[in-house]
């Protein structure tokens, strides 16, 4: 049954790329696009394939796929259904780096820089979060109501670089905020695809101790985990994932939190099972998208993080009716 749903998952997101690859703003059918892709030399759509549409769908792939896993590992660690990477402040210390970035050493520095300080960023905020948290130990809770706080404080922080920075600057900064997937590169997805393959199979390897530490911290410790030990490496890769994903995509709320509930619901708890069905559930996620802002308002291209935001917002409030107290 599990196995008949992860092919089904994997399916789903196979022929989401094929059609990913059909559509744009010039449509292609399914036999030129398959020629392009064998032989290009010989294809008049062949720059159209592998220059603009094949390195987007990549890029959206794995950057939906380290999301949903960053999503997943953070809501193991604080064991709270509400949890994802916005939470801890890593995607606002990120915006505000790169919105940083973009106001002061924009005009003199290459925008290829963008996604390293985005990703310092990323870092330097878990750090920070982490150093605040930390009180003989790392609690979960204070580590959401610290996260909550520093993540206030940089939203702020960007808002005012945006205001004092010129137009140009302050454009390019929305629409990274937003998130988008526009004009991706090949570097881009390989660096993308290099951090996602160093860090999925350490998340691989922690399934055991995500599913002790669902269970309590006393439970966990007398199952033989280090339970500090192991929240600061899922902390590690939750924000590893989600910093690279933001750096290259710019802020993509909410994925982290959609695509781990709708997983579960396929495969279950277990972090074995929930942690590649999120990778798939989040990459299906991000890549539709990314298609809706390229086709739904041509000849606009919108970005992706527009109708992420669409769902992801319901959803919330949805989880946060779901979750309420009851008396």
């Amino acid at each position: 049954m599990i196995a008949g749903r992860f092919t089904l998952l994997v399916l789903a997101l196979v022929a989401s790329v094929a059609l990913s690859l059909c559509l744009g703003s010039f449509a292609t059918s399914p036999g030129a696009v398959w020629h392009a892709l064998l032989a290009p030399a010989d294809s008049d759509i062949a720059f159209i394939v592998w220059e603009l549409r094949l390195p987007r769908i990549a890029l959206a792939v794995t950057v939906g796929a380290a999301l949903a896993v960053a999503g997943a590992l953070l809501q193991a660690l604080v064991r709270n259904p509400l949890a994802s990477p916005d939470v801890i402040g890593v995607t606002s210390g990120a915006a505000f780096a790169a919105v940083a970035f973009l106001a002061l050493a924009g005009s003199t520095l290459s925008v290829a820089w963008l996604p390293l300080a985005a990703l310092s960023g990323a870092l330097a905020s878990a750090l920070v979060v982490f150093a605040l948290a930390w009180r003989n130990g790392l609690s979960p809770i204070r580590l959401v109501l610290v996260g909550i706080g520093f993540a206030a404080a940089a939203s702020a922080g960007t808002t005012l670089l945006i205001v004092l920075s010129d137009d140009t600057a302050a454009m390019t900064a929305y629409v990274w905020l937003t998130g988008s997937l526009y004009a991706a590169q090949w570097p881009a997805v390989g660096q993308m695809t290099l951090w996602l393959a160093a860090v999925l199979p350490v998340s691989l390897g922690l399934a055991r101790h995500m599913d002790a530490l669902a269970l309590g911290d006393g439970v966990a410790t007398g199952l033989g985990v280090a339970v500090l030990r192991s929240r600061l490496v899922l902390l590690g890769c939750s924000v590893a994932l989600a910093g690279a994903a933001v750096a290259f995509a710019g802020g993509l709320s909410f994925v982290g939190l959609i695509a781990p509930h709708l997983a579960a619901r396929l495969v279950g708890r277990s972090a074995a099972r929930l942690v590649p069905a999120s990778a798939l559930v989040g990459a299906m996620i991000v890549l539709h998208a990314d298609l809706l802002g390229r086709v739904a308002f041509l000849p606009k291209d919108l970005p992706a993080g527009i109708f992420v935001a669409g769902i992801g917002a319901p959803f919330f409030v949805y989880l946060l009716f779901r979750t309420r107290p009851t008396r």
